[in-house]
């Protein structure tokens, strides 16, 4: 496709692998049609923004999502190995994954149902919504332009609740198993690759400290820890013949929440850290090592850390890794750079319409909100390519800013496509060109908003 901007083929070329020929174009048309739209992500929407600049039947391009054959797994390779190849080239890569719930209604929508909605919930109330739930695995990458790490989505996986899988007669996966599958297909796709996982309390289970024990060389979790969680010494070596069976445990040590009582405040070692949202925070900690046990499971080495804030406004966190050679600094700073992605799923609702498609058939459910997802870490990608030029220009400030945001990002990657895309046609060129400076930006202002 020569229509490509030449800032953005590195990029949407690594997609073409993915995808037949005669898909292929009509997937990038879309891909950036997105980007410029605003308000729902439909199909017909994204077809009345660049109208012309989509050659064809309309009816070709609704079917890229819900019949054409191409590979979603293929798309989320080519988008991981690009962020690694240029972003991450070497060293341990962060990942960070939590679930977010998709509001989508209607009778005949698959995969559909009623999930807990923890974004609109609270300590004294429940929200539940009708919809999808995605389990969602990011890279996390530091830009120059931003302080604070961005969430970049490259696999997705969608949750079925107990009663669908008992419907449908299928084995019920929780999210955490998902994110399981999740990261094992990360580890076959880069296998010369070190990964650190940090995720909620929900995927801080047994079962997951299991599998990245059991693939220690390539994978590292980090999550949340129990303050009564069950621990033992190692089980004693073996010498010699002996009758029975060899002992499964050592002998039982402590919880954290006892040595932490027995810690006084005064013998903590105190910290500071990078915390939530980019900043910085004082703590005191407590860390340990011990093996963590679940009866049939085993045992699985852990240093856990406890975690208390000396400003007052944070509740005290036990944190764990399966790393024991991890310092308690880098497991609470590895926690908290998570909440990148929390802040990826709310500028997704504002920005990409997350919640807006319509689609209910499988294939399209199951390739539309994905894409949407990699939609996100396309746009922060794109931006990071921009001239500094273009990006001083569409920065929008205001006291007590200092990042460039996603909203940011989106205005700036929008207002080059309109004009090194749309307006770079020979029909629009002539006629753009024929306007004064002031009267450009006023159009390019209107064109081009955040959301």
């Amino acid at each position: 496709m020569n229509s490509i901007p030449k800032a953005a083929e590195p990029l949407i070329r690594e997609f073409a692998d993915a995808f037949t020929r005669p898909t292929y174009p009509r997937f990038v048309i879309l891909l950036l049609g997105a980007i410029l739209t605003t308000g729902r992500r439909t199909i017909n929407n994204l077809l009345r923004t660049v109208q012309a600049l989509a050659p064809g039947h309309p009816s070709s391009y609704h079917r890229v999502l819900s019949r054409r054959r191409w590979s979603s797994w293929r798309l989320a390779q080519a988008l991981a190995g690009y962020i690694l190849r240029h972003w991450i080239p070497e060293g341990a890569v962060n990942l960070c994954g939590d679930d977010t719930v998709d509001e989508h209604r209607g009778k005949k929508v698959y995969g559909k149902a009623c999930h807990r909605d923890a974004v609109r919930s609270t300590h004294s109330f429940t929200a539940y919504r009708w919809g999808h739930q995605w389990a969602v695995l990011a890279i996390l990458v530091k830009f120059p332009f931003a302080k604070r790490l961005w969430a970049l989505p490259v696999l997705v996986a969608l949750y079925r609740s107990k009663e669908w899988n008992r419907k449908h007669g299928c084995r019920h996966k929780t999210p955490s198993e998902l994110m399981r599958q999740l990261l094992a297909v990360m580890i076959r796709w880069f296998p010369q690759r070190k990964f650190v996982f940090a995720g909620d309390g929900g995927y801080g289970t047994h079962e997951l400290a299991r599998f990245a024990h059991r693939h220690r060389l390539h994978l590292t979790l980090v999550s949340r820890f129990y303050p009564d969680a069950n621990l033992y010494a190692p089980p004693p070596t073996v010498r010699g013949k002996r009758n029975g069976r060899p002992r499964k445990k050592g002998r039982k040590l402590p919880a954290p929440q006892e040595i932490v009582k027995s810690r006084r405040a005064g013998t903590r070692s105190r910290l500071t850290v990078a915390w939530y949202g980019g900043g910085t925070r004082r703590i005191e900690v407590v860390s340990d090592v011990g093996h963590w046990f679940k009866n049939g499971e085993g045992l699985v080495p852990v240093r856990w850390v406890f975690v208390h804030d000396l400003s007052g406004t944070h509740r005290d966190e036990y944190f764990f890794t399966t790393d024991v050679a991890m310092t308690p600094k880098t497991i609470v700073e590895t926690f908290t750079g998570r909440w990148s992605i929390e802040t990826t799923f709310q500028e997704m609702r504002a920005y990409l319409g997350l919640e807006t498609t319509r689609g209910w058939s499988e294939t399209t459910v199951l390739r539309a909100a994905p894409c949407l997802f990699g939609l996100f870490s396309v746009v922060a990608l794109l931006y990071a390519r921009l001239p500094a030029k273009q990006t001083r220009t569409d920065f929008l400030a205001w006291p007590g800013k200092i990042d460039r945001t996603f909203s940011d990002a989106m205005t700036a990657v929008r207002r080059w496509l309109w004009v090194n895309w749309v307006f770079a046609t020979p029909r629009h060129h002539d006629t753009f060109a024929k306007l004064s400076g002031p009267t450009r930006a006023v159009l390019l202002y209107a064109l081009a908003p955040a959301a």
